[in-house]
C-alpha cells in the first residue's frame, strides 16, 4: 500500500513534469492551471491501474498448487468507471497441496482456502468438503473427528456440485 502511494506522488510529479515540458516547447501557451491538471490526470491513472492490475499481479504470485476458485467483482459509487468495468477485490483459492484425505471416508477431504481482498489482510481457514454430496464444513474449534473419521460437530452447509470450490476440491469428482 506504501509503495502505492509512493507511485501515485511519482506519477503527479511526471505528469506535472510533461505538461510544464510540453508548454516549453509549445511557446509558453498553455495556461498554468494546465499543470495541477496533468498532475492530477497522472495520479488517477496510476491509481485506477494499480487497483485494476492488483488481481493480477496477487495471482501471478500465487506458488503451485494454489488455485482461485472465485472472484467477485466491486463496484463503487465514488468510483462510477467500475459500474462499466467493475474490478475484482476479492477473490478465495484452495490450496491444492494442503489436501487431505482419509482412506476410511474417501468423498471427504481437508483443504486450506485462503481469502484474499485488496485492501485486507489473507485469511487463511480449513474446511473439509464432502466431494459425494456437495457440501462443506469449516473446521473450528468444537470440530473432532471419530474413529471411523467422520467430523463431529460440523455445521455443513450445502453447495452447489459446480461450486467452483467443489470442483478444485474434488477435481470434478462429483
Amino acid at each position: 500500500m506504501f509503495l502505492e502511494l509512493i507511485a501515485t506522488f511519482v506519477a503527479g510529479f511526471a505528469g506535472a513534469g510533461v505538461v510544464m515540458i510540453v508548454n516549453v516547447i509549445v511557446g509558453r501557451r498553455l495556461p498554468k492551471w494546465m499543470i495541477p491538471i496533468g498532475a492530477g490526470a497522472a495520479m488517477l491513472t496510476t491509481a485506477i491501474s494499480n487497483e485494476y492490475g492488483w488481481y493480477g499481479r496477487t495471482v501471478d504470485a500465487l506458488p503451485d498448487g494454489v488455485v482461485v476458485a472465485t472472484t467477485v467483482e466491486d463496484t463503487a459509487f465514488y468510483r462510477p468507471w467500475t459500474y462499466v468495468w467493475p474490478y475484482i477485490g476479492r477473490f478465495i483459492a484452495v490450496d491444492t497441496l494442503s489436501t487431505r484425505t482419509n482412506d476410511a471416508v474417501p468423498d471427504h477431504r481437508i483443504v486450506d482456502l485462503i481469502v484474499f481482498g485488496r485492501w485486507a489482510p489473507v485469511r487463511k481457514f480449513t474446511v473439509m468438503i464432502d466431494c459425494a454430496t456437495a457440501r462443506r464444513a469449516d473446521l473450528m474449534e468444537g470440530v473432532s473427528f471419530g474413529d471411523n473419521g467422520e467430523v463431529i460437530g460440523a455445521d455443513w452447509a450445502q453447495m452447489s456440485p459446480d461450486d467452483p470450490v467443489i470442483t478444485a476440491t474434488c477435481g470434478g469428482a462429483l
